[in-house]
């Protein structure tokens, strides 16, 4: 199924996305991973790309995996890193043979040990040129990417709603968001969105913390802010993992109630592999009635 077609029936689309581990042990505990999130029944997953596209092949097997043997809708992230345009079309002839109907069309990470993204030699330089490859070539539904915050190398937050707009333009069906901690930042995004006439679907995305060192080097990673208050309850309790746990899940219940109570129209959960912190807020959700 065409994970564009899932949004407008009265239910929040709920996604939940994973990473290809480098190993054989990783791969096994990425599947009882997934086997745990199994039964809430995500409305689709979705697999990244890994930096520089280095993952490729983990990725393919992954998709497949889930889609054929697990029964459950997949999107496979697709990135401009590395990959001339019969690359890419490669690609996406194997995702095809595996059934895969939908991809999330990224510009991509400059790989590792460059601290710019360098248009590859017969490839594209952009999501949007990305997106419109795919769509030309294809029958994929496309997913794009949008920063509530503000890309984190456009420092310029109308400038780079531009920039998503040509995105949109290019043949996008919906977007997921970065990751971020305050829900006025996705409703001003959205607003300033719908302004410029942008009207598809923007899933907010959402990371339940579970470590203060691990979100404060993602943040600065991809710009995200922690607000205030948040930043004082975590450090309150840095010593106490497990209460770690409990800020962080109580801050991403709150966070996803106050998305779904304000109309977003589902939520994408970044797990980082794991289930517990996912799969509490689900089900606190789900205790609310909001899923």
């Amino acid at each position: 199924m065409k994970i564009r077609d899932l949004f407008g029936r009265g239910e929040a689309v709920v996604s939940f996305e994973f990473f290809p581990p480098k190993s054989d042990e990783g791969m096994a505990s990425l599947f009882r991973t997934i086997d745990e999130l199994k039964p809430l029944k995500p409305s689709f997953v979705s697999v990244t790309y890994g930096a520089g596209g280095s993952t490729r092949d983990r990725t393919l097997e992954l998709v497949g995996r889930i889609k054929n043997e697990l029964g459950i809708e997949t999107m496979a992230h697709l990135t401009c890193v590395g990959s001339t345009v019969e690359e890419i079309e490669s690609v996406l002839a194997r995702l095809g043979e595996r059934g895969i109907e939908n991809v999330l069309a990224l510009r991509g990470d400059p790989p590792q040990g460059q601290t710019t993204f360098v248009k590859p030699e017969g490839g594209f330089g952009y999501a949007s040129e990305l997106a419109r490859f795919v769509r030309s070539r294809s029958t994929f539904c496309v997913g794009g990417a949008c920063y509530p915050e503000g890309h984190v190398e456009c420092p310029d937050k109308e400038l780079d709603l531009r920039h998503l707009k040509q995105k949109v333009d290019a043949g996008v069906d919906f977007l997921v968001s970065q990751l971020f901690f305050d829900n006025l930042d996705y409703f001003d995004f959205v607003a300033r969105a719908r302004a410029i006439g942008i009207t598809l679907p923007i899933v907010p995305g959402i990371m339940p913390i579970t470590n203060v060192a691990q979100v404060k080097r993602f943040t600065q990673m991809c710009g995200a802010r922690i607000p205030k208050s948040l930043a004082k309850r975590l450090e309150g309790v840095a010593h106490d993992p497990e209460a770690v746990v409990r800020v962080g899940v109580e801050h991403a219940t709150a966070q996803c109630k106050g998305l779904l109570e304000g109309g977003a129209p589902g939520v994408h959960f970044y797990t980082l592999n794991k289930s517990p912190a996912t799969r509490e807020v689900f089900l606190n959700l789900k205790r609310m009635r909001l899923l």
